[in-house]
């Protein structure tokens, strides 16, 4: 698919600014003001990136009241319920909790609806559940910001709750409960509004214990990096000091999914969270229930915790065939009907599809046409949808647009998901529709590449790469940093690695490099020896049985 180049515009008087006040290369200084750090406080913070530069949790508010009352919880004896999401924010953020009161000797109950038979978040039945349990304080960790009707359910049952959600708010409106811990919130005006659920029960755990446990950094980090918020601010903070913690953590329940995955050992990488530990953490939730992900975490039997981390094994392989069973429906539907196709937002259903891939199933048919897409699945007349974005195109208001046709919604600018009658689909994809003329300009639907600055081949060697390290770690709103050389000419013929891979020789009349290309194989026949090309690229570093050398990792070839 042909990319739109957005080289980020140099400032050589704030890169100057930056480089001479902290020491450091003019290209690190360029990159941090391309992720909007345009301070020396600001960039002495993210470079840094230490556990004192967290901020005072009792900024948050409400954050007074929450540790009031489990202080009371604490002195009372009082049982309290942890009602958390079946995600891996919403597993990890119940773990940690509940570490935070096994610490405070309070007796707990976790609880994790079932995505396929209870639906997201809190529902009505829960005030039952916890009088029954003798619970008198329930805290939802990634749910409960809108809970307006549950929440006065487990009110009118005597039982008081506090809210930890990172989600956005109802407008202004908020639930009943004894204390609503959300940076969202309109009046709450703590500096660094993207933590996500686990960690916000960091916070809490700062609150309470006048410090975050660093061995529990592990669970902080899974939980950041896997529910892809933004890796700065404190995000950053909590992932680049809790990445360590979880490669050699002490949690046997981390070490057992660790060896299952095969990655025991390895130098701990968002990669691997986003990619191999987070997809089994959440595969449980999505087959059956996300407890079994909860009991692992927990676990403190080594032999319990490897039995458990196999059972997620077993459920990711069958999340993977299941989804590749769907993704081929969808993706059949769509191609054989041109209006669907044609549309700007995809809007894809059928009667059956598993509710715990929809999400995934969205995700791969935008990357396939680069539209908003919506996939849905139909069961007794009732849709439970999935709906995975593109730059520019911002879900949640999207799917407020939409409120009239839609029994309920929620989530982010990217993700959401969503409930409505089997019968409102066609006005629902005609309304979202309608919202996205007005909104969605023609070259969106061009996918963009963003390259943080042009240098010239010359300036290419292992020192740079080294420098570029300090960025580190990667991820969402701190991306790889991406680079571009023009006019370089072809060196070698291309050679096809595998099955979708390019790997060939450019210059620049005085230094030479290697490029690869992963899923560039359709680019072989057009780079030929002598050519000119653009290249956008990320740094690497090939080490394969010879000494280290800087290779090119490519994005794009103009």
């Amino acid at each position: 698919m042909t990319k739109r180049w957005v080289i980020q515009p140099q400032n050589p008087q704030s890169q100057k600014a930056l480089s001479d006040a902290l020491s450091i290369h003019p290209i690190i200084a360029q990159l941090l003001i391309n992720r909007q750090i345009t301070t020396v406080n600001q960039a002495k913070m993210f470079l840094l990136a230490d556990i004192p530069s967290l901020h005072n949790p009792f900024l948050l508010t409400d954050m007074d009241r929450a540790v009031a009352r489990i202080e009371l919880a604490q002195k009372r004896s009082e049982k309290i319920l942890i009602f958390g999401d079946y995600d891996v924010d919403g597993v990890t953020s119940s773990a940690l909790l509940r570490r935070l009161c096994n610490h405070l000797g309070i007796q707990t109950v976790n609880y994790i609806p079932h995505r396929m038979e209870e639906g997201y978040g809190l529902n009505e039945e829960i005030a039952q559940f916890a009088k029954d349990q003798g619970i008198h304080l329930l805290i939802t960790v990634d749910c409960g910001i809108n809970a307006f009707a549950p929440i006065e359910a487990i009110n009118a049952a005597g039982i008081d709750v506090i809210v930890i959600d990172h989600h956005e708010p109802d407008g202004n409106k908020l639930p009943p409960a004894l204390a609503v811990i959300d940076p969202k919130r309109e009046d709450c005006l703590y500096p660094f509004k993207n933590l996500s659920a686990v960690g916000l029960v960091a916070k809490l755990m700062q609150a309470v214990l006048g410090q975050i446990p660093l061995e529990d950094l592990d669970l902080v980090a899974l939980g950041t990096v896997a529910d892809v918020v933004p890796l700065l601010g404190e995000n950053r903070i909590f992932v680049k000091n809790g990445l360590p913690y979880l490669e050699k953590t002490n949690k046997p329940g981390l070490q057992a999914l660790l060896e299952v995955a095969k990655i025991a050992g390895k130098k701990m990488k968002p990669y691997y969270i986003g990619f191999i530990l987070g997809p089994r953490l959440n595969a449980a939730g999505r087959m059956d229930s996300a407890t079994v992900s909860l009991d692992l975490l927990l676990s403190e039997n080594p032999a319990d915790a490897y039995a458990l981390a196999c059972s997620l094994e077993a459920h990711n392989v069958t999340r993977q065939k299941m989804q590749s069973e769907v993704v081929e429906e969808a993706l059949a539907m769509i191609e054989a009907d041109e209006t669907l196709k044609s549309q700007d937002i995809i809007v894809v259903h059928k009667e059956g599809w598993h509710k715990g891939v929809l999400g995934i199933v969205a995700s791969r048919i935008v990357d396939k046409y680069y539209r908003p897409t919506v996939v849905i699945s139909v069961a007794d007349g009732i849709g439970t949808g999935s709906a995975r974005s593109i730059d520019g195109f911002h879900l949640h208001e999207a799917l407020t647009s939409c409120a009239a046709v839609l029994e309920n919604y929620g989530g982010h600018k990217r993700a959401a998901g969503l409930r409505l009658k089997h019968d409102n689909i066609a006005g629902f994809r005609q309304a979202i529709n309608d919202f996205a003329q007005l909104s969605l300009s023609s070259e969106k639907f061009t996918p963009s590449l963003d390259i943080d600055c042009e240098i010239l081949l010359t300036e290419i060697d292992m020192k740079l790469v080294e420098i570029i390290s300090s960025m580190e770690p990667h991820g969402e709103g701190n991306p790889s940093p991406v680079f571009c050389s023009r006019g370089l000419t072809v060196k070698s013929p291309p050679q096809l690695m595998g099955k979708d891979t390019i790997k060939f020789w450019v210059t620049d009349g005085t230094k030479s490099i290697s490029a690869v290309g992963f899923g560039m194989g359709s680019f072989k026949d057009l780079v030929k020896v002598g050519g000119k090309v653009d290249l956008a690229y990320t740094l690497s570093i090939d080490d394969w049985n010879k000494a280290p050398t800087v290779q090119l990792m490519l994005k794009d070839i103009k």
